[in-house]
């Protein structure tokens, strides 16, 4: 292997490795937007740095190309399109067609580029036949926050599920309130994803039948309940969402969704609650965030973390016979110190109304919520983009997950950096 080679090879390394990252940040509790801009500069350099190495730095991750390829899909990715190479971008389509779990990575590095530069490639993804490329396409736009016209109400008479579930994500970020009948017709599709994106969609335009099923996800472990909540008591009547997180609360299987819907609704009465819930080390920490989310206080800065860690570890072990497959949620979260914090709150519960819902210690607002878009972490980031769309009803919803450079120009920002 020549020198240049080896140079080239650590750059996709560096490269692949910070996408997979990239990907797991965006939903992560301890990245903020300041934390994701430094990782974005990172992969911009070596993704530079590639460029310059021309043809051979695609060669070369084209080859790295396998069943398990994800980063690699990414940098790939980039590296073709800007450089409009259509055997690379064939050879690309041949892999995911093969391994399509890889696509998400195609489409987030398409909605990486500037517009100009994909737009006519994505036109032709919303374009093909195959369902694969179909959904790639949509989620592009969904990036960029692109209208795709027709092709989205073709998207929701779609056949294929996938395809669906990406069509009504992407109509429910964008507001496409005259596409609400379409949507609608899958509130009860078989399938999870395109159900819970109609219903999630529907509910960002004020439709409140859709809330009872978004309960439902927020009450089920798994890759939508979330999401699921955070839209669910932005738009549900405060009232209601009280009698349910109450609910939540009886029910020990609950006991986490429950803690984080406190912190969602942001009423100051819950924290002596929430003091109680960090004693008990599997919801310690997400008791913590949902603390933080309400007040402000960072626990770590005001050094409210206790400093001998407890033995506990919720994620997956090296034992192969365990059935814990599942990572820690909150692995990244700070342990809070109940005593601390507790004197804390003592000093501070002055600050607050009781039966007011608050974001980061100020009163949940536009201004409060904008607010938590500049500084908060990435999950509350994500609940402050679904507040703020509840009080911005016709504005397409904030791309938490795009690239930091675009979300602070959104946010009329100073990125020091950009494309």
């Amino acid at each position: 292997m020549t020198s240049l080679s080896i140079v080239i090879d650590q750059h996709i390394e560096e490269a692949t490795f910070l996408a997979g990252l990239r990907d797991l940040a965006v939903h992560a509790p301890h990245y903020d937007l300041a934390h994701l801009l430094d990782l974005d500069k990172r992969i911009e350099a070596h993704l530079d740095a590639l460029q310059i190495g021309g043809l051979k730095s695609l060669d070369l991750v084209l080859q790295q190309l396998n069943p398990n390829a994800q980063g690699e899909i990414f940098a790939a990715t980039v590296l073709a399109f800007e450089a409009a190479n259509t055997c690379a971008m064939t050879q690309l389509a041949e892999h995911l067609r093969a391994h399509p779990d890889g696509a998400r990575y195609m489409g987030a590095a398409l909605g990486w580029l500037d517009w100009p530069r994909v737009e006519p490639w994505v036109e032709k993804l919303l374009g093909s036949p195959e369902a694969l490329f179909r959904c790639i396409g949509l989620a592009a736009c969904g990036m960029h926050r692109r209208d795709p016209g027709a092709v989205l109400i073709a998207g929701l008479a779609h056949a294929d599920a996938a395809v669906i579930a990406q069509a009504a994500r992407m109509a429910g970020e964008l507001r496409r309130r005259d596409l609400m009948p379409a949507i609608r017709a899958h509130r009860q599709h078989q399938e999870a994803a395109p159900r819970f994106w109609a219903n999630w969609a529907t509910a960002q335009m004020g439709d409140e039948e859709a809330l009872e099923p978004l309960r439902q996800f927020a009450e089920q472990a798994g890759e939508f309940q979330y999401r699921a909540l955070c839209v669910l008591l932005a738009w549900q009547q405060r009232e209601r969402s009280i009698a349910w997180i109450r609910q939540l609360m009886q029910n020990p299987e609950q006991r986490r969704i429950g803690i984080q819907a406190v912190g969602l609704l942001g009423d100051p009465v819950s924290v002596p609650w929430l003091i109680q819930q960090m004693g008990d080390l599997p919801h310690a920490r997400v008791a913590g965030e949902a603390l933080s989310l309400m007040t402000g206080a960072d626990l770590a800065l005001l050094d409210l973390e206790l400093q001998d860690l407890p033995d506990f570890d919720a994620g997956p072990n090296d034992d192969p016979e365990d059935a814990n497959v599942v990572m820690d949620p909150d692995e990244n979260l700070p342990w809070p110190d109940p005593p601390l914090i507790a004197a804390w709150w003592q000093a501070h519960a002055g600050d607050f109304q009781a039966g007011v819902g608050y974001v980061l210690g100020l009163r949940q607002s536009e201004s409060s919520y904008r607010q938590a878009l500049v500084r908060g972490q990435q999950r509350q980031r994500i609940a402050a983009a679904c507040g703020m769309a509840r009080l911005r009803p016709t504005e397409v919803l904030f791309p938490t997950s795009a690239p930091a450079w675009r979300q602070k120009a959104l946010l009329g920002e100073p990125a020091a950096f950009g494309r």
